[in-house]
């Protein structure tokens, strides 16, 4: 049976760009918009009130009112089960990390939007973080300077099988292909993935990908 559409709330305050990102979502079957909103407060009433279901929210970071990592903030807070992007015309480090911490799953440029969006919608939806290539470069600058500055990298906690886990993870793998390469159930990798990021007090896979290099599971 076919999964049903992602069904998605947009939020910008411009018009024009919110049908602009409608046109490239709508030309696909598995995606769908669901709501508009003109800034943050409009999309957390529109995310959190009942009669709309939103799975994905794809907010601006800079509107007035209320920013899009406001947003995020309260939409995680409030409605921990809807995935959200970041959408942005800046190539910005500090607007990166504050996204990540906000709860989003992925950050892509406005400039770039035609060519990321559809790829970063899925990735949201499949629960593995979407960023462009400029991202990782400062995601992996921020260790090697935490590194410089002597943070210490904790002893694992993690059993053998784990360690396996969280490694195929960081190295891009779904559950699926996890699943398939220690000839395990999905649904066994999963209960894996839920204990280590509990033990390791950890949230996703860009955190687990984080622990994978400071542990030196992978290569930066």
């Amino acid at each position: 049976m076919d999964q049903p559409p992602t069904r998605i709330l947009i939020a910008d305050d411009h018009a024009l760009v919110r049908h602009g990102l409608r046109m490239i979502l709508e030309t696909e079957p598995d995606l769908t918009v669901v709501a508009e909103a003109g800034d943050g407060a409009e999309a957390i009433e529109v995310a959190t009130r009942s009669g709309i279901d939103v799975d994905l929210a794809i907010l601006d970071i800079a509107m007035p009112r209320m920013t899009g990592l406001q947003a995020a903030r309260e939409i995680s807070r409030r409605a921990p089960g809807i995935r959200l992007l970041m959408l942005s015309m800046y190539d910005n480090e500090q607007y990166l990390f504050e996204a990540l911490k906000a709860g989003a799953c992925g950050y892509v440029l406005k400039s770039v939007a035609d060519r990321d969006l559809l790829e970063a919608c899925r990735a949201a939806m499949r629960g593995e973080p979407f960023l462009y290539p400029g991202a990782i470069t400062c995601l992996i600058r921020d260790y090697l300077q935490r590194h410089q500055h002597g943070e210490p990298i904790p002893d694992t906690v993690l059993t053998p099988r784990e360690e396996e886990i969280v490694k195929l993870i960081a190295e891009g793998h779904s559950s699926k292909q996890i699943a398939d390469l220690l000839v395990i159930s999905v649904k066994t990798v999963e209960r894996h993935r839920a204990n280590i990021l509990a033990k390791l007090g950890l949230r996703d896979r860009l955190e687990l990908t984080r622990h994978a290099i400071r542990a030196g599971l992978i290569e930066p």
